[in-house]
């Protein structure tokens, strides 16, 4: 690589970052290498792969890999890459199959990745080709981890365990399941694809970013206030507008929610409220969740209401809304946004009806707001070229963070979870992260 450490070491300020981050190709490159290849990065949850032979495709920074579970239910994580020649092994986004077979030479393998047949094996005879030999298998990830059914892997054979690095963030993934009346979730249909012509970190960046939503979503949040305020007296307020008219809320309404950092670049907004705390009731659901905690422990569970928590570099989850928002970086200047969708087991499926609007709503390529945030990184993608300016400021209520733990507490409407990131980011990329 030509982009030397000692440029790299240059690059993020404590208050502003420089425009290669966002546009260079050799520092996402580096990226790929020296940050996705070493964080936890979500890969699937388990209700994907229920059964033995059920697998899903899909990539941790540009690697290819697959989830699959074995004959035993066990469930692996395999880099999609035949022993042989190095094809892709399963083209498909998800399937179901006894083994796995390159369609280039035949070579095929088990669920869990060791080498099963090579066709017309006498080839290899008096050759130092040996079956057993795990690099001719399509092989494991370093490290994997479950929580709840989530499923993390790790390029990297060292670094924290997964409880470690998901720190916080942890009872986040715990409060959506807890929210089923079974203390489980499932992962419905497949994804809702939506791809940016933008830097992966334009994203991630922007889940708690909250200056953006009364300015980009101002016209949404005008318009919805405006239906509702023309609705007959004592008429319901239709649950659309109850999911987007928060979107166009006050600078004191989002500095009220609180920003919280934490280790690892991961955050979160809100806590004991979100843009998602006044949404009406869903019949059955709460009598449901009585009968199977009681009223105390549902109290609990329904006091937390957390915006966007990121898990630092590609994961986003809402546990109130049940939606999970994955980050894909497929070059310096595109990324694949997925949203997933998950129903509470146990729970009257208009639950899952509500999910699923929301998405329609928010995060859908044809939606009511999704699009302002993708012209807006585009914007960004675009004029960062510009000689103008090198910098990207990101000083907003910086100094006056205060730390509870290892959680930073700030406004909702600070930089402090972008500053966040990018000390993070810095470390990964200088060899600083433990």
């Amino acid at each position: 690589m030509s982009y030397s450490q000692d440029r790299l070491d240059k690059l993020v300020e404590k208050n502003r970052v420089h425009r290669d981050v966002y546009t260079n190709p050799e520092v996402f490159e580096l990226e790929m290498e020296r940050l996705w290849g070493r964080a936890w990065i979500y890969v699937g949850h388990e209700s994907q792969v229920k059964q033995a032979g059920e697998f899903i495709t899909t990539t941790i920074g540009t690697e290819p890999v697959v989830l699959s579970r074995d004959k035993s239910g066990q469930v692996h994580v395999l880099y999609n890459r035949c022993g042989h020649k190095g094809a892709k092994v399963a083209a498909q986004k998800c399937g179901k199959t006894s083994m796995f077979r390159c369609p280039y030479h035949g070579w095929s393998y088990h669920l869990d990745g060791k080498l099963n047949v090579v066709p017309h094996a006498c080839g290899y005879d008096d050759t130092d080709f040996d079956m057993e030999d795990p690099q001719f298998s399509m092989q494991p990830v370093a490290r994997m981890a479950s929580h709840r059914g989530f499923v993390f892997a790790s390029l990297a054979a060292d670094g924290p365990n997964l409880k470690t690095f998901l720190g916080a963030t942890i009872a986040t993934i715990d409060n959506m399941c807890d929210r089923s009346p079974v203390g489980e979730v499932e992962v419905v249909g497949s994804s809702l694809p939506y791809m940016h012509d933008s830097n992966w970190k334009m994203f991630i960046e922007n889940l708690n970013d909250a200056v953006h939503p009364m300015v980009a979503h101002a016209s949404v949040g005008h318009s919805t206030r405006k239906v509702v305020d023309r609705l007959p007296e004592g008429a319901p307020t239709p649950r659309e507008a109850e999911i987007i008219s928060p979107f166009g809320g006050s600078y004191e309404f989002f500095d009220s929610l609180g920003c919280r950092t934490m280790p690892y670049g991961h955050s979160f907004m809100g806590g004991k409220g979100s843009i998602h705390s006044s949404y009406s009731e869903i019949p059955g659901y709460m009598e449901s969740m009585v009968a199977s905690y009681g009223q105390e422990k549902v109290d609990e569970i329904l006091s937390q209401n957390r915006h966007n928590t990121t898990v630092y570099p590609s994961f986003t989850l809402k546990d109130a809304v049940q939606v999970a928002r994955v980050c894909r970086p497929i070059a310096v200047d595109k990324t694949l946004v997925e949203s997933w969708h998950f129903r509470l087991v146990g729970a009257p499926e208009e639950m899952l009806h509500r999910t699923i609007t929301y998405s329609r709503l928010i995060n859908s390529p044809a939606s009511m707001v999704g699009p302002d945030d993708w012209d807006c990184y585009e914007r960004m993608q675009d004029s960062l070229r510009s000689e103008s300016a090198h910098w990207v400021d990101m000083r907003r209520f910086i100094g006056q963070e205060k730390s509870e733990g290892d959680v930073t507490v700030s406004p909702g409407t600070s930089d402090q979870a972008s500053r966040n990131q990018y000390k993070a980011w810095n470390e990964y990329m200088t060899g600083e992260v433990s």
